[in-house]
């Protein structure tokens, strides 16, 4: 399960890195192909592993840059949305338009627009592992979590609301930038859009850089607890950065933007997206059930308590989005792959443990690691 999540941080990644590129020919009118986007995306990948190698501190006060800079983005969208409105040029009709293909009808094409856009609230899960580093996680963490995920909710709903209204859903869904699109049509006096993709880029690459800085630690604590081959949790010896692990799941991101954009005949964005939709929505369909279970023993410190009917809601609501109703045949082609790269490299691990170290392949306590 913990390799899903992390399997998840590099399709979020690589996914926020083909966006990027995108905008980033837009924005300097270069005109290039599909070749010339893979190239931006991978140089991207490297620089953020860069950023990644300098240490946490300094990745996330970046990140906390580019997430007020993502954030205005979305506002600017927003506020054309309202600007647009006052001048009349919106049609609210078409948000309660539903266009489905000819094999789906309006019941499955919600179904699988909800699991793709399950995609707009990823990074929440990333929050956990740094949960600890609270003064009082039971209390603190749960109302900081809810109260995050009901503004992005909030926010992410006006921006759907203002681009849909302004902008048919045809023309949003066949082009590259779609909110480029939204602030032309929507503030045509304004010179917005030679502004708007690079604050795009700005945007995209806070997920990218939190989702790999996420992906090492994971693929690090792993190798530490002897489920991965130790190889992978070397560390820089001055700074500790996971260097093994951050160039291990960067070429994982390599591969997989150059795969998906030149070799399967997608769309990138949707591909990867959809993917990384896929595999949280097991992880947490596997996480419901487990608070199911482990609700009914008994603990003896104080611990945050769901509402009882939630962890079942949850958990039938995210395996009902996993299947094939809900996702395309591709999606599970990425995700199987990635599993079970996984699965070798534990099958390595548990050989070389058993064979060589003559040791079980096992998660431990933390506090059984040692240094």
């Amino acid at each position: 399960m913990t390799f899903a999540v992390l399997s998840s941080g590099i399709t979020s990644a690589s996914t926020a890195s083909k966006f990027l590129a995108e905008n980033f020919i837009v924005g300097f009118n270069l005109g290039w192909d599909q070749g010339g986007v893979t190239w931006i995306a991978l140089i991207f990948m490297a620089i953020l592993a860069l950023i990644n190698l300098r240490g946490v501190s300094e990745s996330l006060k970046f990140n906390v840059v580019l997430t007020l800079i993502e954030l205005t983005g979305l506002l600017i969208v927003i506020f054309i949305g309202f600007w647009a409105m006052s001048q009349g040029n919106v049609d609210f009709s078409r948000v309660m338009v539903f266009e489905t293909s000819e094999d789906k009808g309006v019941f499955l094409s919600l179904t699988a627009a909800t699991s793709l856009a399950f995609f707009a609230m990823v990074g929440f899960e990333d929050s956990v592992n740094m949960a600890e580093e609270t003064k009082d996680p039971v209390k603190i963490f749960p109302k900081v979590m809810l109260t995050g995920l009901s503004i992005t909710a909030v926010v992410y709903v006006l921006v759907s609301i203002a681009a849909v209204s302004i902008v048919p859903v045809g023309t949003l869904s066949e082009s590259q930038t779609p909110l480029l699109e939204v602030v032309r049509a929507g503030a045509p006096n304004l010179p917005m859009d030679v502004i708007y993709p690079f604050l795009s880029m700005f945007a995209v690459a806070n997920t990218a850089l939190i989702n790999m800085l996420m992906a090492s630690r994971l693929l690090y604590g792993m190798a530490h607890q002897d489920v991965l081959p130790r190889s992978l949790g070397k560390v820089l010896p001055n700074r500790r950065s996971p260097w093994s692990a951050i160039i291990f799941t960067t070429l994982i991101a390599f591969a997989l933007i150059i795969t998906v954009t030149n070799f399967m005949g997608t769309d990138t964005v949707a591909a990867l997206g959809g993917t990384t939709a896929l595999l949280l929505l097991c992880v947490f369909t596997i996480v419901n059930i487990a608070v199911i279970v482990l609700r009914r023993r008994p603990i003896d410190r104080e611990h945050f308590r769901a509402p009882k009917i939630l962890p079942y809601l949850g958990a039938i609501t995210c395996a009902f989005l996993v299947g094939p109703w809900a996702q395309d045949p591709i999606e599970y082609q990425i995700a199987g792959v990635l599993i079970g790269l996984g699965i070798v490299l534990w099958a390595a691990t548990w050989v070389w443990n058993r064979a060589v170290r003559a040791q079980r392949t096992r998660i431990r306590h933390p506090e059984d690691l040692g240094g």
